[in-house]
């Protein structure tokens, strides 16, 4: 498979790589690189795939001129992230499809393309649709990959219109046509998170809801429609009726229901809004997408103000980092977000206390931290996604990818802990906690998690060095941040020392001897080292 996604700057970091001052550094460099990345796609598509653009119905023109309305600080926004990643994805596919078409022998190329999923595609469910039965099937293999891009195409071509509605129908009109013809889905999108029958229009978290009678129309089509983007407005086509959604002329009017985002906090880096809720069935996929309560709202904030309080630094990395928060209602799912949509993230806030919902909103941008760091240097390489590794948090065997995000996010987690102790333990702890949610049990739990992770991290950071040093596994910018988690938690150790003794006496006690426990049975079966 000689087809490469095109990959980012590669960037070596000099200074401390966990600070606020070089991620606004890296997020202006991640900017840029995601402007000139689109501009790079859209010539590759003219320039080596015209014929594929024309079957696939893709409006290069049109991505231009929409790239070009971006912001410099919208190129960093989960949803134009998202629909440029989305727009490199496709370029890959197509240019596989090339090849398959030239090939007589395609088990070769479906080999690879299966283990190219495995290690680059594993957030998505492309494996799911190329793949569905597991093994590489040359037989299905173009097929597939065509229905893929269609799909793919679709996808794109109607995120690019509701990104920027009043744009396509100016574009229409300067190309002097009556109107565009745009397939769409309206059914609920689970990736996006948005409600069924609603479409959510350019960056801020705006939304339109259809009224009840176009609604339904969709529930008996499947959320399956078309929008007709006229240099006037925009119209909705079920079968050969039309419904009108927004009109654009002296003023903009739209006919469907506006819904206005629910905004947790403004900050210098823009808003933080709450999006509706991702709901999960028994079997821990997602099953719809519903509104958001209002006490969800509350606890957030609350949750917000005493990151805030107790650790200002990470509630800066948490402005910067993260922009958009999504409820989770899933059993046995604690939180999750995506390397393509970075700021956005998925949290469980009904089968969560308040301690945890901190600890959460700090785990998934601690995400975010590190896949912005992956975007501008290669950490790890070599590894061929093998499962090697003993991880203190799942308890099973995992990739170095694996590894080196738990240790990562974990590290962060435990200065989470630190702070949030010292902030509790201070003369004004008790108010201070009880106004947020939070209890003298937590503050006992918030030690003993401290010393749960500075356990973890320490026994994942003696693999990492390991996969550095004697597997070759990790670059120079990998091992350097490795001994910068190595040094942050040395100064958590340090001044968590006098703590451990209260620990060992509390209810947490013997929970935290069956952890090192466990950890040292690991080391001694599990451990490569």
């Amino acid at each position: 498979v000689r087809a490469e996604r095109k990959p980012a700057e590669e960037y070596c970091a000099a200074m401390t790589l966990l600070t606020v001052e070089i991620l606004e550094r890296l997020m202006k460099e991640f900017q840029h690189s995601m402007r000139r990345l689109l501009k790079d796609l859209c010539r590759d598509f003219e320039q080596n795939y015209a014929a594929d653009v024309c079957t696939l119905g893709l409006q290069i023109d049109w991505f231009r001129r929409l790239g070009r309305s971006f912001t410099t600080a919208e190129y960093s926004h989960w949803k134009v992230v998202g629909w440029i990643e989305s727009l490199n994805d496709l370029l890959y596919f197509v240019d596989i499809v090339v090849q398959v078409r030239q090939e007589r022998s395609r088990r070769d190329i479906a080999e690879q393309l299966r283990a190219e999923f495995r290690e680059k595609f594993y957030e998505h469910g492309y494996a799911d649709e190329i793949f569905p039965e597991g093994k590489p099937d040359p037989r299905m293999l173009l097929p597939r990959l065509t229905a893929l891009c269609q799909r793919l195409a679709r996808e794109i071509t109607q995120e690019s219109v509701c990104l920027a509605p009043r744009l396509a129908c100016d574009w229409v009109a300067s190309r002097r046509s009556d109107a565009w013809l745009v397939p769409c889905d309206l059914s609920a999108n689970v990736e996006r998170v948005e409600l069924p029958g609603s479409c959510a229009i350019g960056t801020t978290g705006v939304a339109y809801e259809a009224p009840a009678p176009v609604r339904l129309a969709l529930t008996r089509t499947g959320g399956q429609a078309e929008w007709l983007v006229k240099p006037s407005g925009i119209d909705l086509l079920l079968g050969d009726q039309a419904y009108p959604v927004v009109a654009f002329g002296g003023r903009e009017r739209w006919h469907w229901r506006r819904l206005a985002p629910v905004v947790l906090r403004d900050t210098p880096c823009g808003r933080l809004v709450l999006g509706p809720t991702l709901v999960y069935g028994k079997d821990k996929t997602p099953i719809g997408v519903r509104p958001t309560r209002p006490e969800v709202a509350s606890r957030m904030r609350r949750a917000l103000a005493a990151i805030g309080s107790a650790w200002p630094e990470g509630d800066r990395l948490l402005v910067l980092l993260t922009s958009r928060i999504v409820p989770l209602k899933a059993k046995g799912v604690v939180s999750f977000s995506y390397r393509h949509r970075p700021g956005l993230s998925a949290i469980n806030c009904f089968d969560r206390d308040q301690l945890d919902l901190i600890d959460d909103l700090i785990h998934e941008n601690s995400h975010h931290h590190l896949n912005l760091l992956l975007r501008k240097d290669v950490l790890y390489q070599h590894d061929h996604n093998q499962e090697l590794f003993y991880s203190p948090w799942r308890r099973s065997l995992r990739p170095l990818r694996g590894i080196l995000h738990a240790t990562f996010t974990f590290t962060m987690g435990a200065m989470l802990f630190e702070r949030l102790v010292a902030w509790g333990s201070g003369p004004n702890g008790n108010a201070a906690w009880r106004r947020a949610g939070l209890s003298q049990r937590d503050l006992a739990r918030a030690r003993y998690r401290c010393f749960e992770e500075i356990e973890s991290v320490r026994y994942s950071l003696s693999d990492l060095d390991y996969a550095g040093g004697q597997l070759k596994w990790l670059t120079r910018g990998g091992k350097q941040l490795v001994g910068q988690l190595a040094d942050v938690l040395a100064q958590i150790e340090g001044v968590m020392v006098s703590q451990e003794a209260e620990v060992r006496r509390s209810s947490f006690g013997p929970a935290l001897q069956r952890h090192r426990g466990e950890l040292a049975h690991a080391r001694g079966t599990l451990s490569l080292i």
